[in-house]
């Protein structure tokens, strides 16, 4: 296993619990080494605050589960036999009142299969907590994070130089796909935004096929390619064959949005600061209704994990932690701008992660 489960023991006896149980997810691939997928099947890695871990896997998951080099009992069951006997073996093999649990990613079903098995069971939802041990990156989760990112921006410098006027936005997002995995993506980190015109004001747009990009269109790309378990988060906003004054104006406040976040981002700051900062140069500007969204969240096994860099949030960022750097300006029937940096909070101020060019580019023919 490549993290030792020393830290997952602490954090249930912090919380008084007597295990902490996780499920098919970044904390689980973390954990063990190795990348199971959420099915119908449930799949679940228990880890006592004392004694031997357990687990519950799928029979025909036991093949690739001998790869983990897991130091544990095993219950394993059948689709033809149904998961619930491998439930009250663990609780007769166990002993738990209180069990701790992602609550954004477990299921229903498994939170029904564990009751059942024993019902007076207390299941506390410890997700802030579980993942929070993720925030701070090591050298290894770092190296990971620059190839995924290092990868994205060479597919996007491809996309660009092929941008046509008079293309969909379908086309482009296509061809970003494509050269994301040409480039050595394992996966994507999610599904791409590509966005033109009127399109780019939707902060969570989807490329459409019956839309031409004309001159004039601001272009918008929210996008990263996943390596070695990491996600890539970048956004670039460029403009089609012209940009207006109002295109330029808009893009030089987020950009100065971008910058200024970056100014104060240093080991001990908090998200509220950094998102006080960014948003009040948006807030600042002739644009403020323009304003959609947060500064930005964290980044690494997960696209959005902690911290949350909004306003009103106290969490102080260590050293190590990644965090998106994301100011954006959306004007509805008109365009939007989002510039994305993924960066590593240090001792000493920050690294950004992210090397894509940043200034106004005009792309296109």
């Amino acid at each position: 296993m490549t993290h030792s489960l020393a830290e997952y023991r602490r954090l249930a006896k912090s919380l008084s619990v007597d295990a902490l149980a996780l499920v098919p997810g970044p904390n689980f691939t973390r954990a063990l080494g190795h990348s199971f997928m959420s099915h119908e099947r449930p799949f679940v890695l228990v880890i006592p605050a004392e004694g031997v871990p357990a687990a519950i896997v799928p029979n025909l998951e036991l093949g690739s589960w001998e790869l983990v080099g897991f130091d544990g009992t095993i219950f394993d069951w059948r689709d033809q036999d149904g998961y619930q006997a491998a439930f009250d073996a663990l609780a007769e093999h166990m002993s738990l009142t209180r069990l701790a649990v992602e609550g954004q990613v477990m299921r229903v079903f498994v939170h029904h299969a564990l009751k059942q098995a024993q019902p007076d069971l207390v299941i506390v939802d410890a997700e802030k907590e579980i993942s929070g041990l993720r925030m701070i990156k090591t050298d290894t989760d770092i190296a990971a994070l620059e190839a995924a990112i290092a990868l994205s921006e060479r597919a996007l410098h491809r996309v660009l130089e092929s941008v046509e006027i008079g293309q969909t936005e379908k086309q482009v997002e296509s061809a970003l796909i494509q050269a994301l995995f040409a480039e050595g993506a394992d996966d994507l980190a999610f599904a791409p935004i590509v966005a033109a015109g009127d399109n780019s004001a939707r902060p969570h747009a989807h490329a459409r096929d019956d839309y031409k990009i004309q001159s004039g269109d601001a272009l918008l790309f929210d996008f990263g390619g996943r390596k070695d378990g990491f996600c890539a988060d970048i956004t670039r906003t460029v403009f089609v064959g012209e940009v207006s004054d109002e295109g330029r104006a808009v893009y030089e406040t987020v950009l100065a949005a971008n910058m200024a976040g970056l100014e104060v981002t240093r080991a001990g700051v908090t998200a509220h600061e950094i998102d006080d900062v960014v948003t009040g140069v948006l807030e600042a500007s002739p644009y403020a209704d323009r304003i959609r969204t947060k500064t930005g969240h964290g980044l690494g096994r997960d696209v959005h994990e902690a911290p949350y860099i909004m306003r009103g949030n106290p969490q102080v960022l260590p050293a190590g932690t990644v965090y998106t750097n994301e100011p954006g300006l959306y004007g509805p029937g008109k365009f939007g701008v989002r510039i994305e940096d993924d960066v590593l909070v240090t001792e000493e101020g920050y690294r950004s992660l992210t090397q894509f060019p940043k200034d106004l580019m005009i792309v296109g023919r």
